[in-house]
Formats: structure tokens, sequence, C-alpha cells
């Protein structure tokens, strides 16, 4: 299970590099916006670890989005 955690946190932070392109956000303008520490977008980013209800609400409201939008990719949990 640990393994398909963290494999899930990498596709969720890759999934959040493709918001932040197609938004054209940085991570300094999420940080900021957001009221989060840049360092902990960037552990989301990286897949360092799952990020909190709180962390995602601040990361979408960095973004300009809704939190559900972070969660709009596919990961296949028969194949993880």
């Amino acid at each position: 299970m640990k393994e398909i955690k963290k494999k899930y946190y990498v596709a969720f932070g890759q999934n959040l590099q493709r918001v932040m392109d197609d938004n054209k956000k940085d991570v300094m303008t999420i940080a900021s916006v957001g009221k989060i520490e840049l360092k902990q977008v960037y552990r989301v980013l990286n897949g360092e670890h799952g990020a909190s209800l709180g962390t995602i609400i601040s990361i979408a409201k960095g973004l300009d989005i809704e939190p559900k939008e972070l969660f709009d990719f596919k990961f296949d949990l028969e194949k993880e």
C-alpha cells in the first residue's frame, strides 16, 4: 500500500504541474495568493508527500481554480 500511495503522490504532483502550466502560474504565485509556504507547494509538486485538504484548498486558491480540478487525472489502482 505504501508504494501505491507514493505513486499517487507523484501522479498528483505531475497533474499539479500540468494545471500550473495550463493556467500559466508559477510556484511563487501559488504560494503567495494561496497563503501557503513555498516549500509546501514544492513538496506536493515533487510528490514528496500527500497534501492535506487545507493545502489542496490553498493551492487551488493560488491557481484560481476549484480544488476538484487538482484531482482530474487518471490513476489506475489495478496497474499500480
